[in-house]
């Protein structure tokens, strides 16, 4: 399983704009075959501070989500709301031990 976890800093001005777009980007994504999470998170203390919580059966199913349409809309949507750019940091998952269990949570 592969984990990303995408730091997001908004612009101000924007943050209400990009929980939409961005929510459009979660309903879509975990119809995906291959998603098995994605979770958005904003920071408490500073509400233009997001964390997008995505995790994937294999490679090849984070490679197959950047080649979705609504990737490309989401993307291309909130690329002048950044305040800087998005940093994605891959993780391997390590508990649950399998793939299936992130399907109950």
């Amino acid at each position: 399983m592969i984990v990303a976890c995408v730091h997001v800093h908004v612009k101000p001005e924007h943050v209400e704009e990009f929980i939409q777009a961005t929510a459009e980007n979660h309903r879509n994504t975990i119809l995906e075959p291959g998603a098995l999470r994605f979770d958005v998170l904003q920071q408490l203390d500073d509400p233009a501070r997001f964390v997008l919580y995505e995790a994937y059966r294999d490679e090849a199913a984070a490679a197959a989500h950047k080649d979705t349409a609504h990737y490309a809309t989401w993307r291309d949507a909130v690329a002048d709301w950044m305040a800087e750019p998005r940093q994605g940091i891959k993780h391997r998952a390590l508990v649950p031990e399998t793939t299936d269990a992130w399907r109950t949570l």
